[in-house]
């Protein structure tokens, strides 16, 4: 939370043990609903709150701290299958999409706050890496990420049929990861290249629902 007056904590609106508690709470309640799913959906959802807590509790200040990102979105697409009327697991082709797109949150989302970072101790894996290697990453794998949510689906179905809007948010996506990494080339990084990837995102998502009216 430093020099980040935007942190309700940070400015002293709410304690610490507030925020515990409430994050125990919310946890708890989130695994209870879950179990009306199914144990199967249960599981999946337990794995994607405990890589969140895995990286708060510490997983942040190491070299995988990239991790829980990869494991979290990586397995989100799976917990959306398995809330379905007929629950099964989700796709490769989804997953992967899921997990590269989670490395790419977790570097842009990182690059802001590098120097802050290091002034209380954490050094993730972007820290280690440095600003520009980390924000190619991130990039990089928006564009991998769009490239799998667009050939996947072909790749487990020859049969599929690629809309055009498809071929066009992937297009746009990839506009986007090479606009992206040319500014983290040529500018120190700042909030706009988050806002980028989660712009990016969005694309990315729609273009995993039009390429498939199912992550299986």
């Amino acid at each position: 939370s430093v020099a980040r007056a935007d942190k309700p904590v940070a400015r002293g609106e709410i304690t610490v043990g507030l925020v515990r508690a409430a994050a125990l709470g919310t946890a708890a309640a989130c695994l209870v609903a879950s179990a009306a799913l199914g144990p199967a959906f249960l599981l999946a959802h337990a794995v994607l709150v405990c890589a969140g807590w895995a990286y708060n509790a510490g997983l942040k200040r190491t070299a995988v701290s990239v991790v829980p990102f990869v494991v979290a979105f990586g397995i989100l697409p799976t917990v959306v299958a398995l809330g379905a009327a007929d629950p099964v697991p989700a796709a490769a082709w989804a997953v992967a999409t899921g997990a590269v797109l989670g490395v790419s949150i977790h570097f842009t989302n990182v690059l802001p706050d590098l120097e802050d970072d290091a002034r209380t101790g954490v050094r993730g894996l972007p820290h280690r890496l440095g600003r520009v290697p980390s924000g190619l990453v991130a990039f990089g794998a928006l564009a991998v990420g769009a490239i799998v949510a667009m050939a996947g689906p072909v790749l487990a179905d020859p049969a599929h049929a690629v809309t055009p809007l498809a071929v066009a948010g992937l297009v746009v996506t990839l506009a986007i990861a090479a606009w992206g990494a040319r500014r983290v080339v040529t500018r120190p990084p700042g909030r706009l290249l988050f806002q980028l990837i989660m712009a990016a995102s969005l694309l990315l998502v729609a273009q995993v629902a039009l390429n498939a009216t199912r992550l299986t």
